[in-house]
């Protein structure tokens, strides 16, 4: 079928059509869908795209993912499916070659505080059992490796020398408290046992209880050993085997642990089954050891959380500018506490410390000189425990809670595993040293490891699973997290990468994978590598079906299906189904027809360039900053401007503006309180703010009964409307019988949510519409008022588009809908619950309130944006630029954290971080206009995608 024929809509009828090879949906009707037909070929990589609000997730959530979704629970236990009956078909005909479901959705699912990256794509627990099975102990004494002494062990040694050799079996004779020597040896002929050796003389035990002179003389001798056995060394003879096995068991079990071998002529040596060396004992390697989660394993200080209340290095040492001359160490600043740096000002020049040079600029063995002290001066440690002995004195409770804070646990180094289980070591490195670095080092660690044979077949199956699933987290872009970081600090778009790591490493085959925008807070760099990930899913024989608006994406796919033509009502059709060659064939021609993906992709639309570049009106400097991969970075800030602050995925750009910048004009600004990042100095044009706004992707409101119409402020005048009709007067009927938050004129039985949740005990929970009410929210009495035609749940249920007309002459009501409109959320029911909006939708609800009359910091605000154009189609964000430089336009400062190359070449400034992520990120690569950064080398990655844009 050609392109032509696919844009005109001559389809084949989908009943036609083999449900072996596609997956065929007829009638689809869920939300805003028209009635569709779509056919989805099986085991191919799909992309659902559209504008936002088009329907796309309507296809692919709530039609396909719910439909597999109920299947799965219809091959369920009948105690699973006493619910079914309540879980509610799509609205749909029918829908036939269904795969079991999968789906991968953006929002970080977990809260609990003890779940790593390593935990969650299942790395730690396959390193778990890798250092249990075949990591070698080491001694941190002697650097030896620790080793336990089994009977085979010795039976093999023995068995080992010349053919005659006479040999001696021994075991240390031990006494128990309270017994005499003479009660210890009557209790071994009891035994069976006939004889001693003491000091190398072998004495008849018998004998020596009939001699109490010779029994006092033995029991003043070192060395008493009870003589197991002895025997001559018969090479290939069973009998020799069975016994010596048998002698060397007594001697273990005699000796608690430990036997004694005596070469006749030869060598004395001493065998032992305890995990011991160099006077320490150790615990044997076990899978629990290795554990955080559990108490055997978990780190005692820190109990598996690896931070402790501890003493804050940043605040003991808050301007790393400063000397030790000069005040540096903060708690030594006061006239009676600068008794504790006279000795080291003094005697610094014995000892070669330099105490006129910077604190940044010592090196690691001088700062922690200032905290161990020497023979000359008493360090930071001695002086804190003196304020913890003296805690008793409130001026140095005082004093010490100034300086304590959050701080990485010193015994376990954040880790949070016991420090014995960094002894265990494979190739040289424990497993603290493995998940405290970024998983591209620890990849490439494990794919140049080599073990001995013997190793290597007890741990072939576990490399490959740990080789398999860190080169997956390499390709999704993930290389630069660690193994250790905490997966409630994770993005939505990093989540969601870590769940398709996973997938892949489960290997399934024969299911429906359904991601949503899975290219989310990832730099064009890395959007190739994760498209690999998606064909290996495919290859393996899965269906992979992206929501997804990536050019390059599409590019890849075997098939795109668009849905359209414009959002809510105006969109649920399909527009466009057909491989990027249809659409390159199209491009040749003039595109005349309704699908604006087909118009971008074919180059017939184009976000243009701004006509010119604004100056910046004045400038923020931030000194200094050092959190995470940042280290020691100046970076300056323009005002009145739009910046974008973009590099590859890790580089470091949230650190530097969510971590440390946001957090440090808050406090300034008196608007934050919690911790920020590290950094010395925050200087320049601040009287020019007045108000710093994240405006981020979280809900816009905690609870589900938040929705865009309460947040932008105009449900208020919505309820006073609806209680100045004649009916409510009537009937005495308050602005508060028409709100669903309080007790009055809602639905009771659903408390004004429209739907009743039904927990399920073993999948997610339900919701379905509450019967009382049929899902309007409100008591039947309520609804009987009613504003031209409309009571109060039909107002609710009208899309943004539809109200901004039905409310013209209602200016109030109007004039705070027209910004949802604006950003491209005319789509969007003005009651649409808060917990069903995605992540850019609620950005765009918070950037609509902004943008409405009443901002009071109007001119003198800083909005700063974390990628804004989550979930938006090209079209979409041609309108959210307009509306981004309206704010810069009514002079407020804007600045953006994306890597979307439309918007960075719509900037007005450009801050660059890089080179890489991680460890190879975190310093300023570039700092100028886009005019300037297409100048730079292709070695700057954000420079080489953007220069493709602006030609």
């Amino acid at each position: 079928m050609n392109s032509s024929e696919l844009l005109a809509g001559v389809r084949p009828g989908v009943e036609t059509l083999d449900p072996k090879k596609y997956i065929l949906i007829k009638g689809a009707r869920v939300n805003n869908l028209k009635n569709i037909d779509v056919a989805i070929p099986r085991n191919k990589l799909v992309v659902i795209t559209g504008l936002s609000g088009s329907g796309k997730s309507s296809l692919a959530f709530d039609t396909l993912f719910a439909e597999g979704q109920r299947m799965y629970v219809e091959s369920l236990s009948s105690y699973a499916r006493q619910f079914l009956g309540r879980m509610e078909k799509p609205e749909v005909d029918w829908i036939q070659g269904v795969s079991p479901a999968i789906a991968i959705e953006q929002k970080v699912s977990t809260k609990n505080p003890r779940s790593t990256v390593g935990t969650t794509t299942e790395i730690y627990d396959y390193l778990k059992l890798l250092f249990a099975r075949i990591g070698k102990t080491i001694s941190p004494v002697s650097g030896q490796e620790v080793r336990k002494d089994t009977v085979t062990d010795v039976v093999d040694y023995l068995l080992a020398q010349p053919e005659g050799t006479r040999v001696l079996i021994s075991a240390p004779l031990i006494r128990k408290e309270n017994r005499s020597l003479a009660e210890e040896l009557t209790i071994l002929v009891q035994k069976g046992f006939t004889r001693i050796v003491a000091d190398g003389e072998m004495r008849q035990i018998e004998e020596l209880l009939e001699d109490a002179e010779a029994l006092a003389e033995v029991s003043g001798k070192k060395e008493v050993h009870i003589l197991i056995d002895r025997i001559a060394i018969k090479q290939d003879d069973e009998e020799t085997q069975f016994r010596l096995g048998d002698s060397v068991q007594t001697a273990f079990f005699e000796g608690e642990g430990s036997c004694f071998v005596r070469i006749a002529g030869g060598e004395y040596r001493e065998f032992s089954d305890r995990f011991e060396l160099d006077g320490l004992v150790f615990e044997e390697p076990s899978v629990n050891l290795f554990s955080f989660n559990n108490p055997y394993g978990a780190c005692k200080r820190c109990e598996g959380f690896g931070t402790v209340l501890g003493i804050d290095n940043d605040m003991v040492f808050p301007d790393r500018n400063l000397s030790v001359f000069e005040g540096a160490v903060a708690p030594w600043r006061t006239e009676k506490m600068s008794e504790w740096l006279t000795p080291l000002l003094k005697n610094g020049i014995r000892f070669d410390f330099p105490i006129h040079r910077a604190y940044k600029d010592l090196s690691a063995e001088e700062k922690e000189l200032l905290w161990t002290g020497n023979a000359y001066f008493s360090g930071l440690n001695a002086f804190f425990k003196m304020l913890e002995e003296e805690s008793y004195k409130i001026q140095y409770r005082v004093l010490l809670s100034r300086y304590r804070g959050r701080t990485v646990c010193p015994e376990c180094r954040g880790s949070r595993l016991r420090k014995d289980a960094g002894y265990v070591k494979i190739g040289s490195k424990s497993i603290i040293d493995l998940v405290l670095r970024p998983i591209s080092e620890i990849a490439a660690f494990f794919r140049e490891l080599e073990l001995p044979d013997f190793q290597e077949k007890v741990a072939r199956r576990i490399l490959t699973e740990i080789r398999n699933r860190l080169d997956y987290m390499e390709r999704v872009g993930l290389g630069y997290l660690t193994l250790n970081r905490l997966t409630n600090t994770l993005s939505g778009g990093e989540f969601q990468r870590i769940k398709l790591a996973t997938s892949l490493g489960s290997a399934l085959v024969g299911s429906m994978y359904i991601l949503d925008e899975p290219s989310i807070g990832l730099h064009p760099r890395d959007t190739q590598r994760l498209i690999s990930v998606l064909e290996s899913l495919r290859d393996l024989g899965n269906t992979v079906i992206v929501v997804e608006h990536e050019e390059e994406v599409m590019k890849s796919a075997d098939e795109i299906v668009d849905i359209g033509p414009e959002a809510g009502t105006g969109g649920g059709r399909l527009v466009f189904q057909g491989n990027w060659a249809d659409i390159a064939g199209l491009a040749e021609s003039t595109y005349s027809g309704e699908s604006h993906t087909i118009a971008f992709l074919t180059g017939q639309d184009q976000i243009p360039l701004p006509a010119f570049r604004r100056k910046p009106s004045g400038w923020i400097e931030l000194k200094g900053a050092r959190e995470n991969n940042l280290r020691d970075v100046d970076a300056r800030f323009p005002l009145g401007t739009l910046t974008v602050v973009t590099g590859v995925s890790g580089s470091g750009k949230s650190t530097l503006v969510r971590k440390i910048l946001y957090p440090a004009l808050g406090k300034m600004l008196g608007t934050y309180s919690d911790e920020s990042g590290k950094y010395s100095e925050l200087t320049g044009d601040l009287k020019r703010l007045a108000a710093v706004e994240m405006v981020d992707q979280n809900p816009i409101g905690k609870s589900s009964r938040s929705n865009p119409v309460t947040y932008v402020k105009a449900y208020d005048h919505i309820r006073q409307l609806l209680s100045d009709q004649a009916l409510a007067k009537a009937r005495a009927y308050k602005p508060s019988h028409f709100s669903f938050n309080v007790d009055g004129g809602r639905c009771e039985t659903c408390q004004g949510e429209g739907q009743v949740k039904i927990e399920m005990q073993f999948m997610a929970d339900i919701y379905l519409t509450c019967e009382s009410c049929g899902g309007k929210r409100f008591k039947q009495e309520i609804l009987d008022v009613k504003y031209q035609d409309k009571d109060v749940s039909e107002i609710l249920d009208m899309t943004v588009d539809e109200a901004v007309v039905f409310f013209q002459g209602e200016p109030k009501i109007h004039d705070r809908l027209v910004p949802l409109q604006e950003v491209g959320l005319g789509y969007v029911t003005l009651g649409q619950s808060s917990n069903s909006l995605s992540g850019g939708e609620a950005q765009r609800v918070k950037l609509a309130s902004f943008l409405g009359k009443g901002n009071p910091n109007a001119g003198k605000t800083l909005f700063i944006f974390d990628e804004p154009t989550t979930g938006l189609h090209f079209h979409d964000i041609r309108k959210l630029m307009k509306s981004i430089n309206a704010l810069v336009d009514q002079g407020d400062s804007v600045m953006v954290i994306e890597h979307n190359t439309e918007v960075i070449k719509c900037a007005d400034y450009i801050i660059d971080l890089g080179p890489d992520g991680g460890e190879a990120g975190g310093q300023i690569t570039f700092a100028g206009t886009p005019e300037e950064m297409i100048q730079l080398p292709d070695s700057n990655h954000t420079a080489l995608f953007l220069k493709e844009k602006m030609k």
